[in-house]
């Protein structure tokens, strides 16, 4: 980001992350199931993928058919009106969407969404609090699964809710 003449010295911010080779995430479905990869995420044994570190996630419950992410709305999450730009949250609910189908998925198999659509509800900003993504899956057939998602706040309103397909595919060996 870089100063303009009118943003005041003191209202620069700047953010630094880290991510892992996400080829070393590949390799671990090619295998280990979806849920047995995604459990080891949650419990810190693997590292997330880029993008959870990139939204700055804050954690991850893991079930058969089910995952739920956490994260705390910080001001790098802010489009230009000040509230939580749509495209966080949607990353929120596509991951918790899809990684819900990941989590039913045998070694070898992965998924990749095919369209998320998304209902925002309720506006998002820090003073919100801690949200909670839930995902979990509605039908899976051979090829392609329907899964949803709802992201809620600390007092459990909805904000925003979205349903997902996914295309079913054997992951490539590395």
């Amino acid at each position: 980001m870089t100063q303009t003449q009118d943003a005041p010295v003191d209202a620069v911010r700047t953010r630094t992350f880290s991510w892992t080779d996400p080829s070393e995430h590949v390799k671990l479905f090619v295998h280990r199931s979806g849920l047995d990869v995604l459990r080891a995420m949650a419990a810190g044994e693997v590292p997330p993928p880029p993008i959870f570190q990139l939204i700055g996630g804050a954690g991850m419950h893991v079930e058969e058919g089910s995952v739920s992410i956490t994260l705390d709305p910080q001001e790098f999450h802010y489009n230009p009106i000040g509230t939580v730009h749509g495209g966080v949250i949607s990353t929120l609910l596509d991951t918790a969407a899809a990684c819900s189908v990941q989590s039913t998925l045998p070694a070898g198999i992965g998924y990749t969404s095919m369209d998320l659509n998304v209902k925002f509800l309720r506006p998002v900003t820090v003073a919100t609090g801690p949200l909670t993504c839930t995902g979990s899956v509605l039908q899976q057939g051979r090829r392609t699964a329907l899964a949803e998602a709802r992201l809620t706040d600390a007092r459990n309103r909805l904000i925003a809710h979205a349903t997902s397909s996914c295309l079913i595919f054997d992951l490539p060996t590395p």
